[in-house]
């Protein structure tokens, strides 16, 4: 008789790891991040892989999420095939009561992402339920259970195709990765799934990224195989394009190439390339029958320490004093910190305000745009003394197809997200003397640290993508996009491919 795994022990386990990966990165991950951080001679890309370094080991230390993207929860199960269940619920039910536990937690509430009916109301389900499960039965007497949660800014930059059997994967690769922008949150990890069939490459390239980040090894002790050889090609040369941290131009763009490959059809080469953001999080735990996981908590010497200090060479801004005079002097690429009032607003709320303003209907009592500035962003509900929880960026692009009739409408003054911004959105933001800051995606904690106060002031049942108010003080940002047409997410990666080749370093 093999071993017996009982229900609340499987439930206990993906429930404190879920927690768990929310606030702890793995070592290997900060291990690669510091040693870029370290390396990385882009000022603007440094900064922002100190931000993301800093935000971690803050989380680690008051256990709150890295990012306000929590994700989307996917869970891996090797079922030995002697394994015996105790329970009186399947496996996905279980798996389901686990993440709504995890993400109700009152101590460290997870922002509920997930919407049914994905091709109509798109309602939250208000606990992140259901999961993405896969289970994969297998010899033995044991549970192998890997447990990741995957943002959305990440996932949505996915990338699948066929190629002939004679096309190149590093090529593909390679005209991908550009048109990915930067709204995955780099530097990340890119996962690739290489044969099989449409549905085995992308589920490769998903468990591709679950493997421990060893690109460093690899180059040490040299490629043993042709995968081996594929993986440092494409870190090589991904990281030569110079597109760098968060897209601000630099020499890291990837951590780490990771690849899995299964065989496929004769006349196909399927490939897919899923990349995992600065917001890494999956751990894997092996349940024998003996209880519930025992999951020990990383190290603090695992952080660097790194000084938080931007002031000396930052602008300081009052967003409540602003004119379009004054946002026409800010330069792109530069470092700033803003101070006062601002107005938060994501896809559901932009598709309100632009529907009122289609209907000629006039907006909320208390929601008023002229002269402001809105901040991309859905937080994590607040806990004790908060008054938010983790704050950090949503991509900016989902919302270009709304900036025009805003700025047209409504007199906004700028805007705050992450990642680039479409070209025909960067021609009206100039045209309008607006301009687009960027806070670091990967550091939500870090920035809700400089939310001094939060209120809703409209469409509250809209939950995490209500319009708030918050009154900032000293928060980090970026100059994106100038009042007259300047965009760093073009000109810092165009500097830096070009210097790459000049830089004599390794710029692994």
């Amino acid at each position: 008789m093999g071993n017996t795994i009982k229900k609340q022990d499987f439930i206990d386990s993906i429930r404190d790891a879920l927690q768990y990966i929310s606030y702890y990165h793995p070592p290997d991950f900060i291990r690669a991040m510091t040693e870029a951080w370290e390396n990385e001679q882009s000022p603007a890309a440094r900064d922002a892989m100190a931000q993301i370094l800093i935000n971690s080991r803050m989380c680690a230390e008051g256990q709150r999420p890295i990012c306000q993207d929590t994700g989307i929860v996917n869970v891996f199960l090797n079922i030995g095939m002697d394994l015996r269940w105790e329970t009186d619920t399947g496996i996905d039910d279980m798996v389901n009561v686990a993440v709504h536990q995890a993400y109700t937690d009152s101590a460290n509430p997870l922002r509920g992402s997930v919407v049914t009916d994905p091709a109509g109301e798109r309602r939250n389900t208000g606990d992140n339920t259901p999961a993405v499960i896969h289970k994969n039965v297998v010899p033995g007497d044991r549970l192998e259970v890997t447990v990741a949660a995957k943002g959305g800014g990440s996932e949505n930059k996915s990338r699948f195709t066929i190629l002939n059997p004679s096309d190149d994967i590093t090529d593909w690769v390679l005209e991908q990765v550009p048109a990915m922008g930067a709204g995955w949150c780099p530097p990340g990890i890119l996962g690739i799934g290489i044969g099989g069939t449409a549905e085995k490459a992308m589920l490769l390239a998903k468990e591709a990224l679950l493997a421990p980040v060893d690109i460093h090894e690899l180059q040490q002790r040299g490629p043993r195989n042709r995968l081996e050889e594929l993986r440092l090609e494409i870190y090589d040369k991904v990281n030569a394009l110079g597109i760098g941290a968060q897209g601000l131009g630099g020499l890291t763009t990837v951590l780490d190439v990771k690849i899995r490959d299964y065989p496929t059809h004769a006349a196909s080469k399927p490939v897919a390339m899923i990349p995992n953001c600065a917001a890494t999080r999956h751990i894997h735990f092996t349940l024998n029958g003996s209880g519930p996981a025992q999951l020990e908590p990383p190290a603090l010497d695992d952080w660097p320490e790194i000084a938080a200090d931007s002031s000396a060479s930052a602008r300081h801004v009052n967003l409540d004093t602003l004119d379009r005079s004054a946002v026409g002097e800010w330069q792109p690429g530069e470092t700033l910190l803003i101070s006062g009032k601002l107005l938060t607003g994501r896809d559901a709320a932009h598709k309100r305000i632009i529907d009122l303003l289609d209907r000629g209907e006039p907006l909320p009592e208390g929601l008023d745009f002229n002269g402001r500035f809105i901040y991309y962003v859905g937080p994590v509900d607040p806990v004790g003394e908060e008054v938010v929880g983790p704050a950090g960026p949503t991509t900016a692009t989902r919302m270009d197809k709304f900036t025009e009739p805003l700025l047209d409408k409504t007199g906004l003054l700028g805007m705050i997200g992450k990642a680039e911004r479409g070209a025909q959105t960067v021609k009206t933001i100039a045209r309008y003397g607006a301009v687009y800051l960027v806070a670091t995606g990967g550091a939500a904690y870090l920035v809700s640290k400089a939310i001094r106060q939060a209120r809703v002031i409209a469409f509250p049942e809209l939950g995490m993508e209500a319009v708030y108010e918050f009154e900032v003080e000293d928060m980090p940002v970026t100059v994106a996009v100038d009042a007259h047409g300047h965009s760093v997410h073009e000109s810092g990666p165009r500097e830096w491919r070009m210097r790459i080749g000049k830089i004599p370093v390794n710029i692994a």
